[in-house]
């Protein structure tokens, strides 16, 4: 008689019983469908499927190195299957009116503000990164929340009807405010909460594991936001003084990197918020500036500054991006999310 285990999932849904056969059958089928790469044989299959490597995203994203590293397999063998990977999912030279074509399978996930919808190009956008960076009480996470909540909704209300993966860095995730937010857009709020996956990270370390290990998660949940807030919390914290600039750079970059590939691969919106520093040198113009430096500025597609206004009023300010304009738009934090101030 097959023994039968409990597998707990992470939104507090009853656990479920599943046959020790069932998990074997699933392996099999796996690693059949990667045996079809050329260079893998079953047992590598077999391998690949035990370290968590299960689809052609999750190896297609990898680097030679780390697949090495947690396989066995010999650096030359692992890239060969990373190349194999790549080009069945069509990672390949391209024209650019092929690149075109693709681009238009870009989709937005609303703010619910149309003025800063329209300072973004028509919302939070996938296949990119997003970088919302201001001072405490800008609405940072705020923005996270409504954004977590409007992945939720039907493609014609600005949605993208799929979930939401938050990574909170420093214990401001609220529930009780995703629930509001949920009520105030004619969501069932216990669905929606079910539908926002919330992890704590605990370090630096951590946090890029969380990352590196919800490949499959994404997937499995049909996860179109992943949400960091913040992005820089830990590597501020961990790697004080100019003598430590340099490893924090480096692993902050391959971080962010990581995270670009994920939403390029799973066609989802990242969004990081970050936190701001004072330039004492400056003496002209805001001496505010975003945590991260040059290898946080040069990451994300958008990067959007936001500063206090009168009342619950905010004011947004695109300061970089590849193809919008520069632009601000003026926005409120309301007891039922984000919203246009009233005219």
């Amino acid at each position: 008689m097959p023994r039968r285990e409990k597998v707990e999932e992470s939104n507090g849904a009853e656990p479920e019983l599943h046959d020790e056969e069932d998990a074997i059958s699933g392996n099999s089928s796996l690693e059949e469908k990667l045996t079809e790469l050329p260079g893998v044989g079953s047992a590598t299959a077999a391998k690949l499927v035990e370290h968590g490597y299960k689809t052609y995203e999750s190896i297609a994203v990898a680097n030679a190195t780390e697949l090495a590293g947690i396989t066995g397999l010999p650096q030359t063998l692992s890239q060969k299957i990373i190349n194999s990977a790549r080009a069945e999912l069509k990672f390949t030279i391209k024209t650019a009116y092929e690149l075109e074509q693709e681009m238009k399978d870009i989709k937005r996930i609303t703010t619910g503000s149309k003025n800063l919808d329209k300072l973004l190009g028509g919302g939070v956008e996938t296949k990119s990164a997003t970088e919302f960076f201001g001072e405490y009480g800008a609405g940072k996470t705020q923005i996270a929340f409504q954004l977590s909540v409007n992945a939720q909704l039907p493609v014609e209300k600005g949605g993208l009807e799929g979930t939401s993966f938050y990574v909170d860095t420093e214990g401001t995730f609220v529930p009780a405010r995703v629930r509001g937010i949920a009520e105030a857009s004619s969501l069932d709020p216990e669905k929606a909460l079910q539908n926002v996956f919330w992890i704590r990270a605990l370090n630096s370390d951590h946090q890029i594991a969380i990352l590196e290990g919800a490949k499959d998660f994404i997937q499995e949940h049909n996860v179109k936001l992943v949400v960091i807030d913040s992005v820089t919390s830990f590597f501020r914290s961990e790697y004080p003084g100019r003598e430590n600039l340099a490893p924090r750079q480096q692993k902050l970059n391959i971080h962010l990197h990581s995270l670009i590939r994920l939403a390029e691969i799973y066609n989802l919106a990242v969004v990081v918020t970050n936190q701001v520093m004072a330039t004492p040198d400056m003496f002209y113009g805001d001496p505010t500036r975003a945590v991260g430096g040059n290898v946080l500025g040069h990451a994300p597609n958008n990067r959007i500054y936001l500063r206090k206004s009168k009342g619950q009023k905010r004011i947004a300010r695109l300061v970089d991006s590849s193809y919008l304009e520069p632009g601000e738009a003026v926005f409120e934090i309301t007891g039922q999310g984000i919203r246009d101030p009233p005219e």
